[in-house]
Order: structure tokens, then C-alpha cells, then sequence
């Protein structure tokens, strides 16, 4: 359907029968996405989520970072998710496969720019009609988080991380920002208006995150953090 014809089907009259058998069939597709994705994650071990742009170039300066940041993490012994697409995906997913780790994509079927890239594993590529699942299985099978530079989709994955950490969801866990000109804007509104104006989050929740500019400091961070608890990958 166009959009259009999306929105005048949002506000048609329905009968019980038709949303009834409507929801019911949706139901059994996402408990399908979610067993599927629990069943192939919960077997490949710690791993770090790479966010970032899917229309960022190979040639771009964040791609490279993207690599860099994936091929230390596998030195490391952790397995790099990215969201399967082009892009920093791409770059994450390269990163990894290329330095013999871990190579973890979770796609999402969209009208146009998502397809999954060649250098995911083959037996760890799955596929999502729904968001929500999606990010369910980030923040779950995630032991930290790589944000570079993105659209609308990396801000609500980041924001999505720092919320649960921040309401006591999840567990306390590393969020590291690379490219500190592209991310100083929106964490200076955070901290003046956000913060300082409006009182609407906590000064702790500035320490949440960590902003870097290199691939070595976003995964030292990463690998400090779990150093402090005497954490290892056990791959």
C-alpha cells in the first residue's frame, strides 16, 4: 500500500472479527522473530554493538573508524553486531570478518537502503519485520555499544541504551560516542538545556556515555570497563 492509502486504512471502521484475526496472526509472527533471535544469540558469546549510518561511503573517514573499531574488538576476543545493512554496518560487520571474528547482523526489512552486507557470517544473519524486536536482541546480547555517526535510527539506538541504563533496566554497561565534531552539538543542548535548563535528567547521567575521537579510546574504554570486574570474552 502507498501511504496514502495506509493512513485512510488506519482510520476505517472495523469489525471485531477482522481486528481479531488481524492481531492474532501478527502475534504469532513476532513470538517467531523473537525465538529465532534468541535461539541464534544467546550461542555466539560477548559481543559489542557498531552503530552508525547506512549511507556513509567506504570512502568516508567514519567507515574506516568503524573497521578499526571492530577489528580491535575481535583482537580482543568479542564479536561485533552491527545492524547487517551498508555503511558503518557494513564497515562493523568488515571489520570483524576480516580479522577472523564474529561477524553478527540484524537486518530490517525496509522499502529502500537496507540489504544485508557480504561480510556478516552465514549462520548469523537474521532477518526482523519490526524494529522493537530488533532492538530487544541489541540491548540484550550487547555487552557495550560503538555509536558513530548516524541518522534517526542510530539516535533512537543510543537513546534507547541510555534509557534503560538510566531507569535501571539493564545492567550498567559501556556507551562510547566516536566523532567528537559530530556529536558535541547534541551533547551540549543535552547539558545546557536538558540538564542545566529544564532539570529534566541528572548530572549522573552524563557519565552514561563516553565521548572519543579514536578507534583505541572508544574500545579501551570498552575493555577498562570489564578489566575493573575481571571480565574476559570466553570464545
Amino acid at each position: 500500500m502507498t501511504s496514502d492509502e495506509k493512513i485512510r486504512n488506519a482510520f476505517e471502521n472495523k469489525n471485531w472479527q477482522e481486528i481479531k484475526v488481524t492481531d492474532s496472526w501478527q502475534i504469532f509472527k513476532i513470538m517467531a522473530e523473537f525465538v529465532d533471535g534468541f535461539e541464534k544469540l544467546a550461542k555466539i558469546g560477548p559481543c559489542v554493538s557498531i552503530f552508525g549510518s547506512a549511507r556513509t561511503s567506504n570512502e568516508n573517514k567514519y567507515y574506516k573508524l568503524a573497521e578499526d573499531c571492530a577489528r580491535l574488538l575481535t583482537e580482543r576476543g568479542y564479536g561485533v553486531i552491527s545492524g547487517g545493512g551498508p555503511g558503518i554496518m557494513e564497515a562493523a560487520n568488515k571489520g570483524a570478518f576480516e580479522a577472523g571474528g564474529k561477524s553478527v547482523g540484524l537486518n530490517i526489512e525496509l522499502p529502500f537502503e537496507q540489504f544485508h552486507n557480504k561480510y556478516i557470517d552465514r549462520d548469523k544473519i537474521l532477518e526482523f519485520d519490526y524494529f522493537f524486536i530488533r532492538k530487544v536482541m541489541f540491548m540484550k546480547y550487547s555487552q557495550g555499544f560503538i555509536v558513530l555517526p548516524g541518522g534517526f535510527g542510530t539516535m533512537d539506538e543510543m537513546f534507547e541504551a541510555l534509557t534503560l541504563i538510566q531507569t535501571g533496566k539493564v545492567a550498567r554497561f559501556p556507551i562510547v560516542l566516536v566523532g567528537k565534531s559530530y556529536w558535541s552539538g547534541l551533547i551540549d543542548w543535552v547539558t545546557t538545556t536538558m540538564l542545566q535548563d529544564e532539570r529534566n535528567i541528572n548530572e549522573d547521567d552524563l557519565n552514561l556515555f563516553r565521548m572519543v575521537d579514536t578507534a583505541e579510546e572508544a574500545t579501551e574504554h570498552i575493555f577498562r570497563f570489564y578489566d575493573k570486574y575481571v571480565l574476559k570474552p570466553n570464545f
